[in-house]
């Protein structure tokens, strides 16, 4: 599985913890996407209560399948990609693959992966975004219907929504209704604010993940413990998740704003409309979602990860 520089347990091992990951992850990603992307909720709790009384528990976990099929293969190739990345660097600049990195190494080799990461995760994220949203896009889509009604007619507004209705039926059929309307321009629609995003996330990520675990590492010890993995896994993902959320709202909101309805041109579009309309709060929805959401999840990843590596590496 391995040869000099490039080694295949790595892309294994970051399958294994990116579908621990998902499964940990995802109730609160559907919060932080209604938040963000969604109307008509006050706060979290209001957010999370209301989710519950409309869609029971099954709400919490619309659109999981297709992040729990496509989001393993997207960590698998972030991480196989990154601990590659970084030995190509040690090995060109020190002379050999496995020379420990130095900050501006971890950094370049960071910022890289959350620039490929884009390409396979754009679509991923935006398929589990419009699934997310499915009520809310629907009832935007009846009210729209029911404005263009003639004021001759007699119809109320509530009798256009249709209970339980839903564009997509699934993730397939989401790829390819939105390749139909939108071309397949419309996978990638966010995909600016992504990068925006991921470069700098990416680097908020394996850097501090690299810190915590040196420093809750014994210097008598020459791997870091089960416990310390978990600790700086998690907080290295609130820290990532919490300074990434003012793109990741727009980001969301590209996303989630479908053909019919379109409201945003682009990214700075998108930027000034919500500012103007929401003030710069709204940037910062959802952060303590993520902030929330980012420790488990990413505690999850990175102990999965490293713990894979370790049984894959003794064998």
């Amino acid at each position: 599985m391995t040869s000099k520089n490039f080694r295949v347990d790595d892309f294994i091992a970051g399958w294994i913890g990116g579908a621990s990951s998902v499964v940990v992850g995802h109730p609160l990603d559907t919060v932080k996407t209604r938040l963000q992307a969604g109307n008509g909720y006050q706060n979290t709790l209001h957010c999370i209560l209301t989710i519950y009384r409309k869609e029971t528990v099954m709400g919490f976990f619309k659109g999981m399948s297709f992040p729990l099929a496509s989001i393993t293969v997207y960590n698998s190739v972030v991480f196989g990609f990154f601990s590659n990345t970084q030995r190509l660097i040690s090995k060109y600049r020190y002379g050999d693959g496995r020379h420990p990195c130095g900050m501006l190494d971890l950094t370049a080799a960071s910022m890289l992966t959350g620039l490929m990461s884009v390409g396979l995760g754009a679509p991923v994220d935006l398929v589990k975004i419009r699934l997310q949203m499915q009520t809310q896009m629907v009832l935007a889509e009846n009210l729209q219907l029911a404005g263009n009604v003639s004021n001759g007619t007699n119809i109320p507004l509530r009798s256009v929504h249709i209970p339980n209705q839903h564009l997509y039926r699934g993730p397939i059929h989401c790829i390819s209704s939105i390749l139909q309307t939108e071309g397949i321009q419309g996978l990638y629609r966010g995909a600016g604010a992504m990068i925006l995003r991921d470069v700098p996330g990416y680097a908020l990520y394996f850097i501090p993940y690299a810190i915590f675990c040196n420093l809750l590492t014994p210097s008598t010890s020459s791997s870091p413990h089960p416990c310390s993995i978990w600790l700086a896994g998690g907080l290295a993902g609130s820290i990532s998740w919490v300074t990434a959320t003012p793109a990741d709202v727009v980001k969301s909101r590209m996303q989630a704003d479908a053909q019919l309805q379109r409201k945003y041109k682009g990214v700075l579009h998108c930027i000034i409309q919500s500012y103007r309309t929401e003030g710069a709060e709204v940037f910062f929805r959802g952060a303590s979602v993520n902030a929330i959401r980012g420790f488990p999840m990413s505690s999850t990843m990175f102990l999965m990860y490293e713990l894979s590596l370790q049984f894959f590496r003794s064998v």
